[in-house]
């Protein structure tokens, strides 16, 4: 799955559903993750930054895609995905906008 976005250098900050999705180098991932608490352990105080600070770059991405799911948009596009890759865009930089009012 990383391989195409690979190519292009690119990468992406998902939650911790993705952990463990880069094969990558540790040094240049790919799938930027938070840290999970495993084995009854606590997370230490600088990865719980870390976890916020991921959580901090999701957040306006994750508004957006509620109020497109909210407002049921989605459902009645009818066009080429190139175009309502577009228009999707455009609504995420308009609920961004309005949310940073």
């Amino acid at each position: 799955m990383c391989a195409r976005p690979r190519e292009l250098e690119l990468g992406a900050v998902a939650d911790l559903g993705f952990v463990g999705l880069d094969d990558g180098d540790g040094e240049h991932p790919r799938v930027i993750t938070g840290f999970r608490a495993s084995g009854g352990r606590r997370l230490s105080s600088s990865k719980k930054v870390v976890n916020r600070l991921i959580s901090s770059l999701r957040a306006p991405v994750e508004h957006g895609f509620a109020s497109l799911k909210t407002f049921r948009i989605l459902t009645k596009v009818r066009m080429h995905p190139r175009h309502a890759t577009a228009l999707v865009r455009a609504l995420l930089v308009l609920t961004h906008h309005q949310v940073a009012r």
